[in-house]
């Protein structure tokens, strides 16, 4: 087992029935398996991505969510704007910091949509030595001072039922900002107060140390960070 832990805009807009799929499903974008989804959903194709230079498989279903926001590219209003602020992504992912693709599993828009990432079973770069054990949910925009809409509030609380439903994310999961694993301010303070009242947000881990004990990180790994002191952000 491979450990990593750093590593057409056509509107996909039918409301439609979560469809079930094995869980051991490996493929990239899942584009060819029959899932259908209860909530506006984009896919890579739809708005435009790269073929990713690479990709790792992730284990599945994960026991963590975590939430980010994009600071920027700023929100997105409508279909055109988000699909915009996809490429942007993935090309400063890629091309700025060489990563082999967009970071986030999945995104979601001011429009209202989920845009399709690295999806469920890709190995993500959005959240350092924490990727192994989890799906990086980005809402768009800069949500330091102010929330985010409500519809994408809803949609991202929509794509993680999904999740769990299709058996990508465990029924006992914990949802965190992406600041209780890295130095940063990510997801904004807004919209980091906001998931505190969310079903399923743990307070644990608080800060990046604490992932020496968090024991969905295998030990061994977690055994060679104390004793090479590699555990800073």
């Amino acid at each position: 087992m491979v450990l990593v832990f750093f590593t057409s805009i056509i509107m996909c807009t039918n409301i439609l029935s979560v469809t079930s799929v094995p869980v051991n499903v490996r493929d990239e974008s899942l584009e060819n398996e029959v899932i259908t989804y209860n909530l506006p959903f984009v896919r890579r194709k739809q708005w435009g991505a790269m073929p990713p230079k690479q990709i790792l498989p992730l284990e599945v279903p994960v026991p963590y969510v975590v939430i980010h926001h994009s600071y920027s590219p700023p929100a997105c209003s409508d279909a055109t704007q988000c699909a915009e602020a996809m490429r942007s992504m993935q090309d400063f992912h890629m091309n700025t910091r060489g990563w082999w693709d967009i970071g986030y599993s999945f995104a979601v828009g001011g429009d209202g949509s989920a845009y399709e990432g690295r999806g469920w079973t890709v190995l993500g770069a959005h959240s350092l030595r924490f990727n192994n054990v989890s799906l990086g949910i980005c809402l768009i925009g800069d949500w330091t001072y102010d929330l985010p809409p409500q519809n994408q509030l809803k949609t991202a609380k929509a794509l993680i039922a999904a999740g769990v439903e299709l058996g990508f994310i465990k029924p006992d999961y914990k949802l965190i900002g992406h600041r209780q694993v890295r130095e940063t301010e990510c997801p904004g303070d807004a919209l980091f107060n906001e998931i505190q009242t969310w079903e399923h947000y743990s307070p644990f881990p608080n800060n990046v140390k604490d992932l020496l004990n968090v024991v969905e990180i295998p030990e061994t790994i977690r055994e060679e960070w104390k004793k090479n002191g590699t555990l800073i952000s």
